[in-house]
């Protein structure tokens, strides 16, 4: 039985970027384009019409943004992931996007394959940022992440019991599911289980959040 297509929405205002994305992502047999839009006060009414299940954003555009965009996205009901698109590693309009519920980001220079698999990987629930990118937009965070941003993450935080947090900065140092089972000594079932109660317990929206608010709070700095 062959799997259903992830559904891949396109946003860009260049043209010639659109027809680039489509031509390298249209080829790939789990991945179907079903729309293209051309600024962030289009996306929501092309979700309603092509229900994806991943937006492909960029963050610069010239009527609504894409951190604008992917905000309004998020507080859906039935919100697609978004990954954003960006020309440098680390920009603030990034780290945004991320706090207001992007999965993660591809620069625009990105090899193919990386692209799909940053598709496939948040289609999937698993963020679309490596290690090394993680630890690059933490340290970027840290300018604004003063005492009261500090307080008030612990304060957020402090409703996780001992597991919960283990798995929370399992997240913030950028594990997929099954190396944060191995490290726990959990199934991959459970650490899936873990990460949803950790986000519906939080109000957040994935596990990009997760990772910065275990950030904010210092976890990852406390050796915990």
């Amino acid at each position: 039985m062959t799997a259903t297509p992830i559904r891949l929405l396109l946003v860009d205002d260049d043209p010639l970027v659109r027809a680039g994305l489509a031509l390298m992502i249209g080829g790939v047999g789990d991945i179907e384009i079903v729309g293209e839009g051309a600024d962030g006060g289009e996306v929501e009414e092309a979700v309603e019409r092509t229900r994806p299940d991943v937006v492909l954003m960029d963050i610069r555009m010239p009527s609504v943004d894409g951190l604008t965009a992917t905000r309004l996205l998020r507080a859906r009901a039935d919100a697609p992931q978004v990954v954003v698109l960006t020309t440098f590693h680390a920009d603030e309009q990034v780290l945004r996007a991320l706090r207001a519920g992007a999965a993660g980001f591809v620069l625009k220079d990105t090899p193919p394959a990386e692209i799909v698999d940053a598709v496939r990987r948040v289609a999937a629930g698993e963020p679309a940022l490596s290690p090394a990118v993680t630890r690059q937009l933490m340290r970027h965070a840290a300018g604004d992440a003063g005492a009261t941003r500090r307080a008030r993450a612990r304060a957020r935080l402090a409703g996780l019991n001992d597991r919960e947090r283990e798995v929370a900065v399992a997240v913030g140092r950028g594990l997929a599911n099954a190396q944060i089972a191995e490290q726990l000594f959990m199934s991959v079932p459970t650490v899936k289980t873990y990460v949803s109660r950790i986000l519906a317990g939080l109000g957040l929206g994935n596990r990009v959040q997760i990772a910065l608010l275990a950030h904010d709070a210092g976890l990852l700095d406390d050796g915990h």
